[in-house]
């Protein structure tokens, strides 16, 4: 593998499926204490994370303003 100016790596493709790497993934570096290092893909808890999932299969057949309407109050 060859580190370019930027010191960016590309990560083949079996290492990115096995540990589920997509764009814009965080991974992160950790040395053992004999000084091995590790790629490690980091959690992420965040809600865009959790929620990714679900995104694109709501069935609810309102158009945006028809759902506006019903969060806006009547004053």
């Amino acid at each position: 593998m060859r580190v370019t100016t930027k010191g960016q790596v590309t990560i083949p493709l079996e290492i990115r499926k096995k540990l589920n790497i997509q764009p814009s993934t965080e991974v992160e570096f950790i040395e053992d204490e004999d000084g091995r290092i590790y790629l490690v893909k980091k959690s992420d808890q965040s809600a865009n994370k959790r929620f990714s999932k679900l995104r694109g299969i709501a069935t609810v057949q309102m158009t945006t303003e028809e759902i506006m309407a019903l969060t806006r109050s009547d004053e």
